[in-house]
């Protein structure tokens, strides 16, 4: 197996992560939507938003994942984060969203000082479940009704990892 690559996004990288969240398993998944617009991309990754990171796993050179770090910018919350992450169907069950999250919890512990990260997961999304309670976090509430998916409102889990003492 070729060996799994993380590095900051680049503006480069608009197209790839055009097409990883053009596909129905990420949009399923997450909260983007279809049909996004490329120039979307490219916008961020031009403008990132202060306080956040935006990683990429790479295969063979090619974008397969990617994870949006963010970190809170109220004073009382500092400490805190969250993140979003998606990754190419082509390579589930290929180790990039646990190569992905080791890169940003170690980013979170050793670097960024935050002591508290913040997730929302739907509920029936069992892989990401998976790896998520893998890497420490825990299940601390439920939304009812979170967001619009395939026309129905779909639950979803808060879950938080606070820094291992």
């Amino acid at each position: 197996m070729s060996e799994i690559v993380i590095r900051h996004a680049e503006i480069g990288d608009a197209e790839a992560l055009h097409q990883l969240y053009s596909q129905p398993a990420p949009q399923r998944d997450t909260l983007h939507i279809p049909h996004s617009p490329q120039a979307q991309w490219l916008e961020r990754l031009k403008e990132p938003k202060p306080g956040s990171r935006n990683l990429v796993a790479c295969i063979d050179r090619k974008v397969v994942g990617q994870l949006t770090l963010a970190i809170e910018p109220s004073p009382r919350r500092s400490h805190v984060a969250n993140f979003g992450i998606g990754v190419d169907s082509n390579f589930h069950g290929r180790g990039v969203a646990s190569a992905l999250m080791a890169a940003m919890t170690d980013l979170c512990d050793n670097w960024l000082r935050v002591e508290r990260i913040e997730l929302t997961v739907f509920v029936d999304n069992a892989p990401a479940l998976a790896v998520y309670r893998k890497f420490g976090f825990e299940i601390e509430g439920t939304g009812k009704n979170f967001a619009l998916r395939d026309g129905q409102y779909v639950d979803a889990y808060f879950m938080a990892r606070c820094k291992p003492e």
